[in-house]
C-alpha cells in the first residue's frame, strides 16, 4: 500500500492540501488510532497531512489572565499529565490521563487525535464535557468555537468537516467547582473501559449551583444525564449522592457489548456515579 505523507508548515497549507470530498485524505495528529486502521486494512489513505509542523499554537499550553485553559490540539497527552498548569489548576484532567491507555500511547497520541477520533471508549471526552470546555475549529472558511459536548455525533463521527482540524481546546475556570473521574476496566492489555463516568459539582456548602454528571463507553458518544443532575440540587448528602446514582442507571440508555451487557452496565452506572460523586464532594 503507498500514500502519500506531507507535512506543511502552515495551517494554510493545511487546509490547501485537505480534499473535503475525499474520505481518503485526512490530517494526522498521533496517528495512534489511524495506525492501526491502516495495519487492518480499514483505512486505505490516498495522502496524509501531518499536523506536527503546522505551527506553534498547536502544541501550546497556557492559562489567560481569566483563568481559562487553552491546549494546542497536537499536545501529547504525556506532556498535558506532566504540565504544572494541568496538575495545579485541572487536577481532575491530570489524573484521568494516569490510566488513560499506556505510558507508549500517550507519548504520541495528542489530544486534538484522541476527540476528533470520536471513539466513544475514551476518557477525556466525558471529562471535558463535564468541564464545560469547548473546541476551537479551523478551516479554509475561517474559525469557529464547537462545545465538547456536541462535537461527536456518533461513532467515530462528529461534527468536522473534511477540510476542518481542531486547533484547540479551551476549558473554563474551574474555580469552586469540584470534579472526579471514575471507570471501569479490567486494566488489562484491551484496556478500554466498560463505562466512564465523569462528574463536576459547584455548590455553596450545602446549596448545590451546578452539577453535570456525564457518561461514556456505555454510549455511542459523552452523555449528560440530566435526570440525575437534578437530583443533586437538593443538597449532597450521602443519601441524595445514592439518589443520584439510581436515577442515572434508570435514565442511561447504555449498549451492551464484550465489556459487558446492558443491565450489567445498568448496575455499573448506580455504582460508579455515586462513587464518582463521592470523590468530588468527599465524605
Amino acid at each position: 500500500m503507498s500514500f502519500e505523507l506531507v507535512e506543511p508548515g502552515s495551517l494554510k497549507e493545511v487546509f490547501g492540501l485537505l480534499d473535503p470530498g475525499d474520505s481518503a485524505v485526512r490530517p494526522l495528529a498521533g496517528g495512534t488510532a489511524l495506525m492501526l486502521l491502516l495495519k487492518s486494512g480499514f483505512f486505505r489513505p490516498k495522502r496524509l497531512v501531518s499536523l506536527r509542523a503546522a505551527g506553534a499554537r498547536l502544541s501550546a499550553i497556557r492559562v489567560e489572565a481569566d483563568g481559562r485553559l487553552r491546549i494546542g490540539a497536537m499536545t501529547r497527552l504525556a506532556t498535558l499529565e506532566r504540565a504544572p498548569e494541568i496538575r495545579g489548576g485541572f487536577p481532575v484532567i491530570a489524573q484521568t490521563l494516569r490510566t488513560l491507555s499506556n505510558v507508549r500511547v500517550r507519548n504520541v497520541a495528542t489530544l486534538g487525535g484522541h476527540l476528533a477520533h470520536a471513539d466513544p471508549h475514551t476518557d477525556l471526552p466525558p471529562v471535558l464535557v463535564a468541564l464545560g470546555a469547548s473546541l476551537i475549529v479551523a478551516g479554509p472558511e475561517g474559525e469557529r468555537t464547537v462545545p465538547v459536548e456536541g462535537f461527536a455525533t456518533g461513532l467515530y463521527e462528529t461534527v468536522l468537516k473534511g477540510n476542518e482540524i481542531i486547533v484547540e481546546i479551551v476549558v473554563p475556570p474551574l474555580g469552586g467547582k469540584r470534579a472526579a473521574y471514575a471507570k471501569c476496566t479490567t486494566r488489562s492489555a484491551d484496556d478500554w473501559p466498560a463505562l466512564g463516568v465523569a462528574v463536576t459539582v459547584d455548590a455553596d456548602n450545602a446549596k448545590v449551583k451546578d452539577a453535570r454528571i456525564v457518561l461514556g463507553a456505555a454510549v455511542e458518544r459523552p452523555t449528560r444525564l440530566v435526570a440525575a443532575e437534578a437530583v443533586l440540587r437538593g443538597g449532597l448528602d450521602a443519601a441524595r449522592l445514592v439518589e443520584a446514582g439510581r436515577a442515572a442507571a434508570d435514565e442511561a440508555r447504555v449498549i451492551g457489548d464484550t465489556r459487558g451487557s446492558a443491565a450489567y452496565k445498568k448496575q455499573l452506572v448506580e455504582v460508579f456515579v455515586t462513587r464518582a460523586l463521592r470523590a468530588a464532594v468527599g465524605p
